[in-house]
């Protein structure tokens, strides 16, 4: 029996299969039918058209489906333990490429970079994550580390695994950065506080804050860029 009388959907899947691989992108596709490309390879016999409209409805937007949890994912009709992972691995797997793509993906030579580096680290994440970047004389990363993970409001900066993470890297200044997936990406007034705080004990022992940089979907703020710290002084008041 030929194949696609047997399963009629073996032919939409492979025109968005061709189509996808002759636009080499989503350009042109609408978002339920990303989903259907993408289910294909967890669900190899059942059509993935209404399970595609039955995400998007619950999450809202691609953008929802994208981010949300495995365990929710897999609550819709049809989705399924494999599915979920699949789709839960999208947006991780873009951090990973645009760590990749960076222009210079070792050095942080200015304020854009340290954007960019910072939207890599964080993008697609749905609770607050702090970070310390740590940099050699030459600017080259020697070393990140998570120091911790909040709720969608707020995340606390460590003093002391602050201080010994920059101490383990020997660097010569640190980048910090953190996410505010809920809201904006201005700082509140503590995100300042603390700020000023880990400055003051890292110029102690003469390691320098270059900026603070927060993250809020894809848009960046930076504490350098706005006057809210200042890398150039050992102190601040």
């Amino acid at each position: 029996m030929d194949k696609k009388a047997e399963n009629p959907h073996i032919g939409h899947r492979e025109k968005l299969r061709n189509r996808f691989m002759q636009e080499n992108g989503f350009e042109s596709f609408e978002d339920h039918q990303i989903l259907e490309l993408l289910l294909f390879y967890a669900n190899a016999r059942s059509d993935t058209n209404p399970i595609a409209h039955a995400l998007l409805d619950e999450f809202g937007s691609l953008k929802g489906v994208l981010e949300a949890r495995p365990d929710m994912l897999a609550r819709v009709h049809g989705v399924g333990e494999r599915a979920a992972t699949l789709i839960s691995m999208v947006v991780p797997l873009t951090r990973v490429w645009n760590r990749c793509a960076m222009e210079v993906p070792d050095k942080i030579s200015n304020s854009r970079e340290a954007e960019k580096y910072c939207l890599s680290l964080l993008a697609g994440h749905r609770t607050e994550h702090f970070y310390v970047i740590s940099l050699n004389a030459k600017c080259a990363v020697v070393g990140k580390r998570m120091i911790s993970e909040g709720s969608l409001s707020e995340v606390s900066a460590y003093p002391r695994k602050v201080m010994e993470t920059a101490l383990n890297y020997n660097a010569h200044s640190v980048l910090f950065c953190h996410n505010h997936p809920g809201g904006t990406c201005a700082p509140s007034p503590e995100d300042i506080a603390s700020t000023l705080q880990l400055q003051r004990l890292l110029n102690g022992v003469g390691i320098l804050v270059l900026d603070h940089i927060i993250v809020a979907n894809e848009s960046t703020y930076s504490m350098i860029q706005h006057g809210d710290i200042d890398y150039r002084t050992k102190t601040r008041n």
